[in-house]
């Protein structure tokens, strides 16, 4: 098992409970697929703090780890994510990105707080 499968198997054990600051540590990780496991993991804890810790996933250089994260971010309906949501859903330089933000904007832009 390579360094980056274990450290992405105890992301997915933290996300099953909970652990949001245990996750956190992980995302300013190198390996892509470990930051894009951090964004997958915070789709699954709603609140306010997650997604404060998914907005620099937003701004990520991989195009991968900012889809994911646009993803977890209309899961949770994080609000404080939509303006980021905005920008990569109209014009990030990645046309998955696109797609995928556009569908949590959508998510996003017709919650009412």
């Amino acid at each position: 098992m390579a360094k980056s499968d274990a450290i992405i198997a105890k992301i997915n054990k933290l996300a099953s409970k909970g652990k949001l600051d245990g996750i956190n540590k992980y995302s300013g990780e190198p390996d892509d697929e470990v930051r894009k496991a951090v964004a997958v993991a915070f789709g699954q804890i709603p609140g306010y703090e997650t997604g404060m810790a998914l907005i620099p996933l937003l701004r990520d250089s991989s195009a991968s780890v900012r889809a994911a994260a646009a993803e977890s971010a209309g899961k949770i309906r994080a609000k404080n994510c939509e303006e980021y949501i905005k920008k990569l859903a109209f014009a990030d330089s990645d046309p998955n990105v696109r797609i995928v933000a556009k569908e949590a904007f959508d998510v996003l832009k017709d919650r009412v707080v």
